[in-house]
């Protein structure tokens, strides 16, 4: 399997661009602020046909792209319902007032074609099987995607600004929480075998094995019985 991310933008988000292979069908993670040429230089270097975009959450440095990257390769938007409203209202998702200055260069709005996630869902995209878990907390409508053990790869998931290395995501901007935040930790992450390699939307990459024994904020949280990847 390949995974090729890089971050974008001036909030550095991590984009990530996951195919079986080089040469082959690709699904697009969180194409952020300013990552619409690193997008478009990845597929070039490894060879990617896109099939999808699939979105962690609805903040503007996650999706700031999603509008060019899906029309100039015609292919949806997946994302959950309850954020869907942060692609057209980045503002509001901000807690800043319609009309102030957001990084006037930024182009809002949904593509053609937005489909939305579901909590459990299995997406079969590219010739992969991405786990979808409703983790709110950071937003109402935050989610993982989670990769099961391939042959050549452990465990992944895709945290978004679920869980980061060595910290979490900040729960002070509406729809976040911070309890809620932390029951996610306990249901999604916790319950994941330690070798599960963890993809976030800000930062190193790190392992569920690491942040259970030195991440502060889950230190006392009880695991959830295991729902698998």
């Amino acid at each position: 399997m390949l995974i090729a991310g890089f971050p974008a933008g001036a909030w550095g988000t991590n984009c990530y661009l996951v195919a079986p292979a080089a040469g082959e069908e690709c699904v697009i993670i969180d194409p952020g602020h300013q990552a619409a040429q690193g997008v478009e230089e990845a597929l070039k270097k490894h060879r990617l046909k896109p099939v999808a975009v699939v979105l962690t959450h609805g903040h503007i440095d996650h999706v700031a792209s999603v509008v060019p990257v899906c029309g100039a390769h015609d292919v949806p938007a997946w994302i959950h319902p309850e954020d869907r409203y942060m692609m057209s209202d980045p503002e509001k998702a901000l807690g800043r007032s319609i009309g102030m200055p957001l990084m006037g260069e930024l182009t809002v709005g949904e593509p053609d074609d937005v489909k939305e996630l579901t909590d459990g869902a299995k997406l079969t995209l590219a010739g992969l099987e991405f786990g979808v878990s409703h983790a709110p907390g950071h937003t109402k409508g935050s989610v993982t995607f989670g990769m099961p053990e391939a042959a050549d790869i452990p465990p992944v998931l895709f945290s978004g600004d679920l869980l980061f290395a060595g910290s979490v995501g900040r729960t002070d901007l509406p729809g976040g929480d911070h309890a809620e935040l932390l029951s996610s930790l306990a249901r999604v992450c916790l319950p994941l075998d330690d070798s599960t390699v963890v993809l976030s939307g800000h930062g190193p990459q790190t392992t569920i094995g690491r942040e259970r024994a030195t991440n502060p904020f889950m230190n006392g949280l009880d695991a959830a019985p295991r729902r698998g990847l």
